[in-house]
């Protein structure tokens, strides 16, 4: 379905500006629709000028709706819809008419000019059901005269309040609870939902007739500090949030000013109680920050073990022996890496690029620095679960350790005594000349890593499946068993090795901001 925006821009002549404050409007919507128990359709007139096009619809969650079907990208004639060519060129809330009966239902319609910067940039239709019609209670009245006041203030360019951010973060809504203050800021109507958040905040006596502020600022906890914002909200003279607790409880309240006219006729106020939402909040914050310690105590564990398999390393003299354990080290020291990221993010999905870089590093350092080969990283892994990202660290460490000993390690002595040129450069194939190249591509439900180097190739007659190479056996229980992957070794172009492993990743992971490079995007 298209996008407001994209609406706008095809078939309108709306400005920037124009759709920013649609965007606005529609944003916080909802509590007009809630208030008036009726559906919303935003027209704009159509760039040539015979016509309307609906370019966003909202319907009521405290009433039945009137209107079925979606209408965005509907284009109607101007004849068929008189009403929003008079607010147009009235700009003013019409709400001349008898009811629709075209549907077998009885709707009411009226038209809301929506104004900004003295201008009519798009008309609301509201159309009440008006099927299940009563004499309305108190609270409805309230609701009524509210959206009535919302109506006009839209009319006049005063709502969406103009120079304010949007700060709707699961705002409370009409039917959470709802108050109604005077100009001075005494509560005129408190629904039954509000009056029970305000009792859990300790409240006994009765909302109605007082000043909300002061109410308010003695029930919050002496023990806490006061926000800033609360007397501001509590007296509805700004578009703020904020929250209040006391007696055990927090209560959510959002104001919203009315002024019709020019004039300050007092402000409507949304409660929520946010209690068992706030409680739940800590407790998550509490879990993660258990996990995060965890994943800590883990990485440090693992970085003593790391260190005592160093030191007993050094006190062997047997070279297997001694190359058996810095193996060991290299690969409880990429385990370790993936456990320090975890301890620094509040989820268990990691930014898998920053783990490969400092694999790739480690390999290096670790494997074959006398080699003074700089391996190249590119393309994108993205973000990965813990459960992913833990045996692709040891799969990409066993391949780039068997890239640099077995392949490029194997070269070295036969490049070394190779004669210079002579221009004195390096020749072909001289150590300066080994690369190593781990390419990403990370796609949709599918990550491909590929490590391909320039050494001496892969020994005849090489079978992965018989291979007696315990690196590569870890590798393929990892890839296949674990990760229920495919991997595949073959004879690089040109000469060298090149692995490719393919890996099912979930695509609910998301992508990490995607880098120029074979693997972007």
């Amino acid at each position: 379905m298209p996008t407001l925006s994209d609406l706008a821009k095809r078939h309108t002549v709306l400005t920037g500006a124009d759709v920013e404050w649609l965007h606005a409007l529609v944003s916080d919507w909802q509590l007009i629709a809630d208030l008036s128990f009726a559906d919303l359709i935003l027209w704009a007139p159509v760039r040539d000028g015979n016509g309307w096009l609906a370019i966003a619809q909202m319907r009521p969650t405290t009433g039945p709706t009137a209107v079925h079907d979606d209408v965005v990208g509907l284009r109607i004639r101007a004849s068929q819809r008189p009403l929003l060519e008079a607010a147009l060129a009235q700009r003013r809330v019409c709400r001349e008419g008898d009811p629709d009966w075209t549907t077998g239902v009885p709707v009411r319609s009226e038209t809301i000019p929506v104004t900004r910067d003295g201008q009519v940039i798009a008309v609301i239709e509201r159309s009440t059901n008006l099927n299940s019609a009563r004499t309305p209670s108190r609270l409805e009245m309230t609701y009524l005269r509210g959206a009535d006041d919302l109506a006009r203030m839209v009319a006049e360019g005063t709502f969406p309040f103009p120079g304010e951010e949007s700060i709707l973060t699961r705002s409370p809504r009409v039917g959470d609870g709802l108050l109604r203050l005077g100009r001075a800021g005494r509560v005129r109507y408190a629904s039954p939902n509000a009056l029970s958040a305000y009792r859990r905040l300790g409240l006994t006596a009765d909302l109605v007739g007082s000043e909300l502020g002061p109410v308010t600022a003695r029930l919050c906890a002496p023990d806490e500090p006061m926000d800033d914002s609360l007397m501001v909200v509590a007296t509805g003279r700004r578009p703020r949030e904020t929250e209040v607790e006391g007696n055990g409880s927090v209560v959510q309240l959002r104001a919203i000013p009315l002024v019709v006219g020019g004039s300050r006729t007092g402000a409507l106020i949304l409660v929520r109680d946010v209690t068992e939402l706030r409680r739940r909040e800590r407790e998550l914050l509490s879990k993660d920050a258990t996990i995060r310690e965890i994943h800590h105590r883990v990485k440090n564990n693992l970085q003593t073990v790391a260190a005592l398999l160093r030191l007993q390393a050094r006190r062997l003299s047997e070279p297997e022996a001694r190359a058996a354990l810095e193996e060991a080290v290299r690969r409880v020291g990429s385990i370790a890496v993936v456990h320090e990221t975890l301890s620094l993010t509040p989820d268990e999905v990691v930014d898998f690029d920053d783990i490969a870089g400092r694999v790739v590093m480690m390999a290096v350092e670790v494997s074959a620095p006398e080699l003074g080969v700089t391996p190249q990283l590119t393309g994108t892994f993205g973000r990965l679960p813990s459960a992913v990202a833990t045996p692709l660290a040891m799969v990409l460490t066993e391949l780039l350790q068997n890239a640099l000993q077995h392949g490029l390690g194997q070269d070295v002595p036969a490049r070394a005594s190779a004669p210079q040129a002579a221009d004195g450069s390096d020749p072909p194939g001289s150590p300066g000349r080994e690369s190593l190249q781990v390419t990403a591509r990370r796609r949709p439900g599918k990550l491909t890593v590929m490590v391909a180097d320039s050494g001496v190739g892969l020994p005849e007659g090489f079978d992965l499946n018989s291979t007696t190479s315990l690196g590569l056996q870890i590798v393929r229980t990892l890839v296949v068993a674990e990760l229920g992957g495919t991997l595949e070794i073959t004879d690089r172009p040109g000469g060298g090795t090149l692995v490719v492993v393919d890996l099912p990743v979930d695509t609910a992971a998301p992508l990490a901001p995607s880098a120029d490079g074979p693997g972007a995007g």
